[in-house]
Order: C-alpha cells, then structure tokens, then sequence
C-alpha cells in the first residue's frame, strides 16, 4: 500500500480491522482494513461486488462481520443494529432511497427521534416544522416541511434523505453512498458546500461513488477494494484517475480478451432517442440511440441506477410511457405491452429471476410453457403430449439438471432455475433476447452453461442484448459493449477497443461522452 505513513499524523476516528463476511458460496471480504480519519472525506471505491455496500452495511450496524472488528474512537465495538450505530453517532445515507412516501418531509427527517410536549403526551409538530425548515435553508432547498414526500421529484427526496441525518446533533461519522446519483449540478454543488462544513466541524465522511472526477474534488483519502480485498489505500492529492482506473481493474486484467471477428450485416432492431423519464423528474433513460444485428451479442454495462434494467424493461413493453423511436426489422413498433412484444419476437431474461422470471407455487415444466402456452393448445384444451415435447427438449438442449419436470422449480440449484427462464423465453420462437444479469447468483459451472447458451442461441441468429456487471464476463461474451451512466449512453466499443479500463471510465462519467463512443464499421 502507498501512502500510509502519511496518512498515520491523521487521527482516526473509526476502523475496520481484518473484516471479513462470509455468505453461503461467497466471500464478500477477505481481512479487510479500512482507516476513517476524521474531519475528512474518506473515499471508498471499487468494481460492483467488490465489497463497498457489505462493508459500510457493517460499519453501519446492518450488517455482523464473520470476522475481524471495527473500532470507534480507539476502542472496539459490536454494533448490534443501525440503532445502536446511531447512539454511537454514526448515519448513513443510503443510494436507495429510505423514506416514507405518505408521510410528510418533516415526518420523515424526525421519524424515530420525534420531540414532544405537555409532559410527552403529544408530538410537538410545531417544532419538528420549525427546525425542518431551518435544516432545509441550510441545504439551500427551502421546501415546505409539510409537503408529502411522494409529491417531490426524486432530486428533492435524496435532500430529505440528507437531511435527516443533519437533523442529528451527535452526528461523528456520515456514510454516503452514492449520494449525488439523483442530483442535479446545482444540488451537486450544495451537497459539495454542505460536505465541507460538516468536515470543518470535526465529523469523518464515507464516501462512495463512480464519479471519478468527483472524488478527485472533494475526496481527502481514498481506498479501494477488488472481489472482497483491499488493493490500494492513498491520499487523493498523491494520485490520479488513471491509478484509481488501475487499481480497481487490476494491473494485469486491462488486457483485451481476444475474440473471433464476425462480421454483422442484417440489422434486427434499431433504437432511436428512446427516452424514460422518472416519475419525480430526471430520465431512467435518457435520449438513447444505437441498433442489433442478427447473430450479434451487444453487451451494455454500467454501474448501479445507470438504467441498464430499464432500457430492457421498456424494449419489453413494460414501460409504455417511453418516448423515442423502436424499428424491428425495419418496421417501426411501440413497445405497448408485454404480450405484444412476446408476439414480435421479443423474449426478456429478468434480473430478479425469483420474482420476476418465475412462479415458486408452480413446477418446473409450468414455469417453463408459461409464455408459451397458445403454441400447445387444440381446441381450447392444452396438449400435454405437444407440451412435453417441448419440455424435454429444452432440458436436454440447456443442460437442465431435472430429475423430474414435475418437481417445484424451487427442487433446482439457482443456475438451473435460471436456465429454465431462458427455455421458457426461448420456447416463445423469440428473435432477440433481452437478458439482464442472466449469471448473477449462480455458481461457476452453471455460468460456463449459461454463456454456451448465449453463443449458441447467437449462432443460430437470435440478436441478444445482455446486460452484467461482471467486467470479464460482458468482455468475454460481447461482440460490442455499450457502457451507460446516469441513463445515457457513454461509450460504445468493439474489438481491441473493449478492455476494462475503457469500461470502467465511461462507467465512471470521467471523459466526455464524444471520446468514448467508438461506433462499429
């Protein structure tokens, strides 16, 4: 590590030592050290899954560590749950939003700390509207404290959210994750104003963010996790973008898997400015344009809220509020429905295949003639002869390990209940086939599965848009990666020109959008 005897004059405030979680088939962090040093902004960065939300979930109380402890003030502590970490001063401001939309902004900033009066018998609303207010100007949001949260667009929850962590006076340290995604440039910069004066009054900021150029900014010391261990720990003024690139890719996986060129004539589908906006203001998606082959795997990566899940959601019709333009084999379509998009050809891997991509109380056959079940019906009646048919091939033809098409899908390993959402898109006669995160969850066989299916599901002439986090993963199966932030599209690659650390910095917003974007021939 760099920097760490200058980092040692710093008093620390707060310390991971040796922290490891262990889940089921997992390690999330192997000894981890992490340093607070107070009064500062303290930079936590790395890949998704490299630990950064396990790790502040335990500095937070959410989470137990398996092993190791965290010390405050010098001395160790169990931090039993998020109460307990607050009695010890210290917040956290999560990415996803924690609030309550029913309840007023002022309900929400005191919820679980509310003032009363006449002996404790009341709430004193007066006073909870009172010091809102106060809280509010100081965020330069002068909003009213009684207005319902669900009536504020999205920008102005994520200042609720801060700001009820300032209503706190014992604040000492103050976990921010992610805290300018859904921010406009101004708020940005008020955000930048308020960090500075909690700094001056002694409180130790977490910082978590992608933005790199941001970090460079406000950003006092940095460290960097990569696949659950520390790699690289530093003052920022000691370094630059490039080696916070390097560090989280590692050194020697920039390189550029080789694959074999293929050449890509018949356009499927073509997308033009599709635009989704967010139902309190700011875009999902925000004015994206590009176009899929026949036979082609077009990657898209892009870290958490980049609007990797929604583009596919609306190409599936499950968003018919989107604006833009959608050509299916040169004819152009409103993507106005699910149902509709299955008749055209459209077959959608979802992410959160136990919630969306399969039904628990149903078997393993059900779960997989479910969106296809007009194709085995006669006469009103369905034909189990037609849909066993079916059944067996796709378990032979995707390696499903099914004693009985029978048993309840929850009988299967999670990489072969994943296979059976492909088989139930795949037996629709789909053309092109959406799939987010179709090896997440899954162990390392059933994933060398899952992207021979994707191979050959492309060599057969299915155009396939596949969206993963794991950087190896979209560099080894994509013929073409598109790369999104904040809903847009901010770089496209293909050839020598898909490596990881090109990736990662359009991921990152760190270059502008016209460098990055490398259209194929």
């Amino acid at each position: 590590m760099s920097g760490t005897q200058s980092r040692d004059v710093e008093e620390i405030c707060m310390e991971a030592r040796k922290v490891s979680k262990i889940y089921p088939g997992t390690v999330a962090l192997n000894n981890v050290d992490f340093k607070v040093y107070r009064g500062k902004v303290n930079v936590l960065i790395g890949e998704n899954g490299a630990g950064k939300s396990t790790l502040m979930k335990i500095m937070a109380g959410i989470e137990q560590p398996s092993s190791g402890e965290i010390m405050l003030g010098g001395e160790p502590v169990h931090l039993k749950n998020t109460r307990d970490a607050a009695s010890k001063g210290i917040g956290i401001i999560h990415q996803e939003l924690n609030l309550f939309p029913n309840l007023t902004v002022a309900q929400n900033i005191f919820m679980a700390r509310e003032e009363t009066k006449w002996g404790g018998i009341a709430l004193n609303q007066g006073k909870h509207i009172e010091k809102t207010r106060s809280i509010l100007e100081k965020l330069e949001h002068p909003m009213d404290p009684r207005t319902i949260v669900s009536n504020l667009k999205v920008g102005q929850q994520q200042i609720v959210e801060i700001a009820k962590t300032m209503a706190r006076q014992d604040l000492r340290v103050l976990i921010m994750d992610e805290p300018t995604s859904s921010l406009s440039s101004a708020e940005v910069e008020v955000l930048f104003r308020l960090i500075q004066d909690l700094k001056s009054r002694g409180i130790s900021i977490i910082y978590i963010s992608h933005r790199l150029e941001e970090i460079m900014r406000i950003g006092d010391y940095i460290t960097i996790l990569r696949d659950g261990h520390l790699v690289a720990e530093d003052a920022v003024a000691n370094i630059d973008i490039p080696w916070i690139v390097r560090h989280m890719v590692g050194r020697d996986q920039t390189k550029t898997v080789v694959k074999r060129e293929k050449e890509f004539s018949e356009e499927v589908l073509r997308v033009e400015s599709l635009t989704l906006p967010r139902p309190g203001g700011g875009y999902y998606v925000d004015d994206v344009s590009f176009s899929l082959h026949k036979g082609e795997v077009l990657g898209i990566y892009g870290l958490l809220g980049a609007g990797r899940t929604e583009l596919l959601e609306t190409l599936m019709g499950l968003h018919p509020e989107a604006k833009g333009n959608i050509y299916l084999e040169g004819k152009k379509i409103k993507a106005e429905s699910v149902w509709k998009q299955i008749e055209r050809g459209f077959a959608h891997i979802p992410e959160d295949r136990q919630r969306e991509g399969l039904i628990q109380t149903l078997s393993i056959a059900k779960n997989m003639t479910l969106a296809s079940l007009k194709n085995y019906t006669k006469f009103f009646y369905l034909s189990e002869t037609l849909e066993n048919k079916s059944i067996v091939r796709m378990i032979r033809d995707l390696f499903i390990k099914a004693p009985d098409p029978k048993l309840p899908i929850l009988s299967l390993s999670g990489g072969n209940q994943q296979k059976v959402v492909i088989g139930k898109g795949m037996l629709t006669s789909p053309k092109i086939m959406l799939m987010d995160e179709p090896s997440r969850g899954i162990d390392v066989g059933a994933k060398a599965d899952v992207y021979k299916i994707v191979d050959q599901l492309a060599s057969q002439g299915l155009g396939i848009i596949l969206v993963a986090s794991e950087l190896k993963e979209i560099i080894a199966i994509s013929d073409r990666v598109l790369v999104m932030s904040g809903g847009k599209l901010t770089g496209e690659f293909v050839g020598p020109d898909i490596s990881e650390e090109n990736l990662v910095r359009a991921s990152s917003g760190g270059a502008k959008h016209a460098d990055l974007i490398k259209r194929s021939p």
